[in-house]
């Protein structure tokens, strides 16, 4: 007999499934990462996504083929590979969760041969159908402790990880010299000061810590605000910056001209905080976000923040964006601690942090700064912040 009860559940859309995205550059040690984790219990119930079974191994791993790319461990994760499109393996994913073909709770999700994790983050938030069925619980990038620092020099897709994670894992400090150790945990916490780092040679990168990055609490289903934003980690390093200089330019100065060269990738990157006490208007939110990202999205490496709305100031909204893709705003029942201020953190690429805050000043009425005209804006609006 189907109840009123049943019927309602039906209908109530499923808890986003949490994905955590895994980069890092070439050689850093993803592969054997991923071997590590694999053995791990804590992955049960966990979909990982690689790009083929021949890079990791999992013969003794190995239970039953549940599909023609897919395998069930004995630690009770899924594993599969991504052939093709990255939409179509997702939605494959949900479609046999939903038939109850396979059971996972969460998604590990290696991007080995993309060198930049925008894209992958970008299909996750912006896609119809998948930005309603899973939630981006954060950004895993790895770092090779003895060659890290010639990475950045040279690449600065490998800059732009780094500064666009949640979780930094230092892989090979076993084989490196504590002076290569000192500087490449150094230039790490200049592009990203909040991203904890991670030891991989230490034990430090069990399941959980790895998994677990994102804003809600995976025991209790509640927002962690304080530990998502870690907005005192930006704010140290910025007073840190203006008392003593740049972070990587302070010593060593008969190398500075070599010094200043080297690091000429980590010199686009910045990041910072706008806080303000005063609540805000959501169709005045909504135009200072969609203009930022009109005019400066490909500068915007990430934004995280919770707002305090005027309409419903006892209801903050959550709001995530990489670059030009915004994630629909998430409400939260209630504020996570007394602190009801607003705190939108910037990771930036080129983008003066004076540009972002006056642009914010403008929106907010600050005196002597003329507000942006409705019609600069784009035509793509993002979703209305005060109907979530």
């Amino acid at each position: 007999m189907t109840t009123a009860d049943d019927s309602v559940n039906r209908r109530k859309p499923p808890v986003p499934i949490p994905l955590t995205v895994l980069t890092g550059f070439l050689g850093a040690g993803k592969t054997t990462l991923l071997n590590k984790l694999l053995k791990d219990p804590a992955l049960a119930d966990t979909a990982v996504i690689i790009n083929e079974f021949g890079e990791v191994s999992l013969d003794h791993l190995l239970v039953e083929y549940v599909g023609d790319n897919m395998v069930l461990l004995q630690s009770g994760c899924l594993c599969c590979t991504l052939r093709g499109d990255l939409v179509d393996g997702l939605e494959k994913l949900l479609r046999d969760l939903d038939n109850r073909r396979l059971t996972f709770k969460r998604v590990l999700l290696e991007t080995t041969g993309l060198a930049d994790p925008a894209p992958v983050l970008h299909t996750a938030m912006s896609h119809p159908y998948l930005m309603l069925r899973f939630r981006l619980n954060g950004v895993v990038t790895v770092v090779d402790a003895v060659n890290g620092e010639a990475t950045l020099d040279a690449h600065q897709e490998a800059v732009k990880q780094a500064a666009m994670a949640d979780r930094i894992v230092l892989t090979k400090t076993d084989m490196a010299t504590s002076a290569q150790q000192e500087g490449i945990r150094a230039r790490l916490h200049g592009l990203n000061p909040a991203a904890p780092i991670l030891d991989a040679a230490i034990g430090e990168t069990t399941a959980e810590r790895i998994l677990n990055s994102g804003l809600y609490d995976p025991e209790r289903k509640i927002p962690d605000v304080k530990r998502w934003l870690a907005e005192e980690a930006y704010a140290d390093a910025h007073a840190h910056q203006h008392s003593h200089g740049h972070p990587h330019k302070h010593d060593h100065a008969h190398h500075d001209h070599d010094h200043l060269d080297r690091n000429r990738h980590d010199d686009h990157i910045g990041s910072f905080v706008i806080a303000t006490d005063q609540a805000i208007p959501a169709g005045t939110l909504e135009m200072f976000l969609e203009l930022l990202r009109a005019n400066y999205g490909a500068q915007l490496l990430r934004l995280k923040g919770i707002v305090k709305l005027a309409e419903m100031p006892d209801t903050p909204i959550v709001v995530h964006g990489v670059q030009h893709v915004f994630h629909p705003p998430a409400r939260l029942e209630r504020w996570p601690d007394d602190d009801h201020r607003t705190r939108l953190v910037f990771i930036t690429r080129d983008l003066p942090e004076r540009t972002v805050r006056d642009l914010f000043n403008a929106f907010m009425g600050v005196p002597g700064v003329d507000r942006p005209d409705r019609a600069a804006l784009t035509d793509n609006p993002l979703v209305p912040f005060g109907g979530r």
